[in-house]
């Protein structure tokens, strides 16, 4: 599990993490499923994992199919010290609609915004509006699909707060890469 990879991590390397906190991906097919909250405890105690060392991310389309099943389970998780993020966001048909009800502490802007918002002015706007609207309800803005070092600079001149993509890193094997940065490190790296 995503759990006993971690816990091999820590303890290969004293205790010290990659990052501040690791994303594990949650799937639509395991929030619906009965006793998974229970899973996801057992595996904080089997491991011994702190809790605020994880966010999960679900995807803004898993959240709205199961918006009750999803909003508990962040719920039951958040009070344990956990953190969310919504992945994918801006896809779905009523976004802004279900983000008030959604107990999520970062909002993962869709790469369909970002790939080409230097050179599409709706999705530059459209980036914009979503970080502006996260940052109004207390929530951290990530960028998705970050390809270049000229989308980084706009996204850091937006203040979107972190980003994901080429320009930051290549994906690597779990353990073998280098310590994330946020955006605003970033400029002083």
């Amino acid at each position: 599990t995503a759990f006993g990879m971690l816990a091999q991590h820590l303890e290969a390397n004293g205790g010290e993490s990659i990052g501040e906190s690791m994303a594990i991906n949650i799937s639509g097919a395991s929030i619906g499923e009965d006793g998974f909250l229970d899973f996801v405890r057992d595996q904080f105690t089997q491991f011994r994992i702190p809790h605020t060392r994880i966010c999960f991310e679900i995807t803004e389309t898993t959240a709205i199919t199961s918006l009750s099943k999803a909003t508990d389970f962040m719920l039951a998780l958040q009070r344990l010290g956990c953190r969310f993020a919504l992945d994918d966001f801006g896809v779905g048909v009523s976004s802004f609609t279900y983000l008030k009800n959604l107990p999520v502490d970062f909002l993962k802007i869709d790469g369909s915004f970002v790939t080409d918002m230097l050179q599409n002015p709706v999705n530059y706007a459209m980036v914009e509006a979503i970080h502006r609207i996260g940052h109004i309800m207390g929530k951290k803005t990530i960028a998705e699909s970050v390809e270049s070092l000229a989308i980084l600079d706009a996204l850091r001149t937006i203040g979107v707060d972190y980003a994901q993509g080429f320009a930051i890193a290549r994906p690597a094997i779990f353990g073998q890469f280098r310590r994330p940065l946020p955006l605003r490190r970033i400029a002083n790296a």
